[in-house]
């Protein structure tokens, strides 16, 4: 009976405070308005710097306790700003009203603080979040920007969830009847949206499996660029041509993918033939001699010709070099040097590069070529023209007697 008395009592004092506040110190409308201006501007503020707060960790307080007590300040300054909002415009007389009029027990006034509170504290903690997955990955050399990133997105829903879910159960919400909602409708949006549930999984999957980071230059079926962002939904490719292509995860999930900038070093083939009359093993040394004099070719792993193949009408040699740090410029670009190097060289040394020809070949006979066809042999021009003269003049004489 005495905690009822002072807690009634301890009530009545603050209402009784809060309705004497916009009397005594803000009685006008120009004061409520520039204080309600100051609290808005002071809560903003600080929510706006608290990752910054977070950062400027003194040397001689452990981080963990900076990062705690930065949030619990934050919450602080919150909840005190809403408070002295409500004690400024005279709300608290409305509320008071609100409660006799809709007889509001003291259980739904306690209810609607706490879950005020814990949304404050779900947001305050999201920013805890953060800055511990800052420092675990900085202390992790693993872990990626893009991952550390993700670790704290899923955080955040996870901590949103809690909140909601406590929330759901300070207001004695069937949870049972909600869960069983939630799932039948989760069945039916997988039902509909199953291609965008696949993409999602597969994103997450990416994420994790790290097969790419943005910057890398890839080749996904027929597109091919550099990686300039990865959501989990789709990842955007910029191409050589200038345009960005949005692939969906699950596609790329599916689909063979190359990495060209993985390993840092990336092999370079340019194919180039000689003439059979020319020693190839020569022609090897007096290419790779000329590879190895260009700048972006690396000497280790050093330049290499090997003898490919027999073609039509040359001897394929395969000119091969590695460059770092690959890019579609730094490849064209060695790829032209290289071609210009070799042409020179060849030129230099006397080499012939072939162009493809046919070399025809006839089978003389007795009375004549032997036609492809096999028609035997073809009639001599010289033996038809007499024939045909003697039979012109035959004609011409019978002409001349009629």
């Amino acid at each position: 009976m005495q905690t009822h008395t002072l807690t009634t009592a301890a009530t009545e004092a603050a209402e009784s405070g809060l309705l004497a506040l916009p009397r005594t110190f803000v009685p006008s409308l120009t004061g409520r308005v520039a204080v309600t201006v100051a609290v808005v501007a002071v809560v903003t503020f600080v929510l706006g710097r608290t990752n910054r707060f977070h950062d400027l960790v003194p040397p001689w307080i452990p981080a963990t306790v900076w990062h705690v007590g930065v949030t619990l300040a934050t919450m602080a300054v919150t909840v005190g700003g809403a408070l002295l909002l409500v004690g400024v415009w005279g709300f608290s007389a409305q509320l008071v009203e609100v409660y006799e009029q809709y007889r509001f027990g003291r259980r739904v006034v306690v209810q609607l603080a706490l879950s005020g509170l814990l949304l404050v504290s779900a947001y305050a903690v999201t920013g805890l979040v953060h800055q511990l997955t800052d420092e675990v990955a900085q202390s992790q050399p693993n872990v990626s920007d893009h991952q550390r990133e993700v670790i704290y997105r899923l955080a955040q829903l996870t901590v949103y969830f809690v909140t909601a879910v406590v929330v759901l159960g300070v207001w004695n919400a069937d949870l049972g009847g909600l869960l069983v909602g939630a799932g039948f409708l989760g069945i039916v949006v997988g039902m509909a949206a199953r291609q965008t549930l696949g993409a999602l999984i597969a994103g997450f999957v990416l994420m994790f499996s790290r097969p790419f980071e943005i910057g890398d230059w890839i080749e996904v079926g027929e597109h091919e660029g550099i990686v300039t962002d990865i959501t989990v939904v789709n990842t955007r490719i910029q191409s050589f041509d200038g345009e960005y292509v949005m692939v969906p995860n699950d596609v790329i999930s599916g689909e063979t993918l190359v990495n060209r900038s993985r390993k840092g070093r990336l092999r370079i083939e340019v194919e180039v033939g000689v003439d059979y009359d020319v020693d190839p093993n020569h022609a090897a040394e007096v290419a790779q001699a000329a590879v190895d004099e260009l700048e972006d070719v690396l000497s280790v792993p050093s330049p290499q010709v090997v003898l490919k193949e027999f073609g039509d009408s040359a001897v394929l040699l395969g000119v091969r070099a590695w460059i770092d740090r690959p890019s579609a410029r730094r490849k064209w670009r060695t790829q032209t040097a290289i071609v210009g190097a070799v042409k020179e060289a060849f030129d230099r040394e006397g080499i012939k590069i072939p162009y493809p020809q046919q070399e025809l070949m006839a089978r003389e006979e007795k009375e004549g070529f032997v036609l492809a066809g096999g028609e035997g042999p073809a009639p001599d021009a010289d033996e038809d023209a007499p024939r045909d003269q003697s039979h012109t003049r035959a004609a011409d004489g019978r002409g001349e007697e009629s």
